[in-house]
């Protein structure tokens, strides 16, 4: 078997483990940002074997500066789209703020107008 079956190669900037909707990017995020073991990877995306997590890792060593670039532009895009929601939530995440803003002043005690003279 040739590494790169373990792939499905759907544009130059969607390579996925075959069989799986799960991205290399979400498998070598794990491994290279948050040093998780392969059995870790395997834990965490239950869909994904770990040999495929193996040859995951295996593809992005032997095309490490292919995969850097794929990665910092995954990375990027995701950090775009972050700002994006923030700046422009849909109207449910803003009613969850108001709830939740509601909650807080309710939960805070009441503060006393007395005065205290001395």
């Amino acid at each position: 078997m040739q590494l790169e079956d373990y792939f499905d190669f759907l544009a130059p900037d969607d390579i996925r483990l075959k069989g799986t909707r799960i991205g290399i990017e979400h498998i070598l995020y794990q491994y290279i940002h948050r040093a998780q073991t392969p059995e870790a990877i395997t834990d965490r995306y239950r869909t994904v074997t770990l040999e495929q997590v193996h040859a995951t890792i295996l593809y992005y060593l032997h095309n490490q500066e292919t995969v850097s670039a794929y990665l910092a532009d995954w990375l990027a895009w995701s950090h775009h789209k972050r700002e994006q929601q923030r700046k422009n939530p849909p109207p449910f995440i803003e009613k969850l703020r108001q709830l939740q803003a509601k909650k807080q002043v309710a939960s805070q005690p009441e503060t006393s107008n007395v005065e205290v003279t001395g």
